[in-house]
């Protein structure tokens, strides 16, 4: 029985690139598995979430004009509040309306809540009803 002795020869080139292939694999798969596999960041932010995502609106009447109040929320955040369905009417005649909501959007979009809010005296009641449709429309979007 003849043993036939087999010689290997590796080029320090060829095991230089299977190296590299091989930590490359190894960084593909880490990279897949963290992208891919389950992350408890995400079960966290949508159990911290306060809001459902969307456009939520309250009505206001007054003297037989309907208008609303829309809010812009996503899961973490308001975004933006607006007059709709405003007619040019009633902007005629509750000219303080449009400014009393921009002053207090500004204010709730800044801090993310309705607590602290101030207002001018000038303002007050426009600023009390805006405020009271903007607390039901958040409440519509609350979880």
């Amino acid at each position: 029985m003849s043993s036939k002795t087999k010689i290997v020869v590796l080029h320090m080139k060829e095991v230089i690139y299977t190296g590299i292939f091989v930590v490359l694999a190894i960084v593909l798969a880490v990279v897949l598995f963290m992208m891919f596999g389950k992350s408890r960041d995400a079960d966290t932010a949508s159990a911290k979430a306060v809001y459902h995502a969307g456009v939520y609106a309250s009505p206001i009447t007054l003297n037989d004009n309907t208008f609303d109040v829309e809010v812009t929320v996503d899961e973490n955040h308001i975004n933006a509040i607006s007059l709709v369905n405003l007619s040019e009417t009633t902007t005629a005649m509750y000219p303080l309306m449009q400014p009393a909501l921009d002053a207090l959007s500004e204010q709730i979009c800044q801090t993310q809540s309705t607590e602290n809010i101030t207002y001018t005296e000038e303002n007050k009641y426009t600023s009390m009803m805006l405020l009271d449709a903007i607390e039901k429309a958040l409440e519509k979007a609350r979880k």
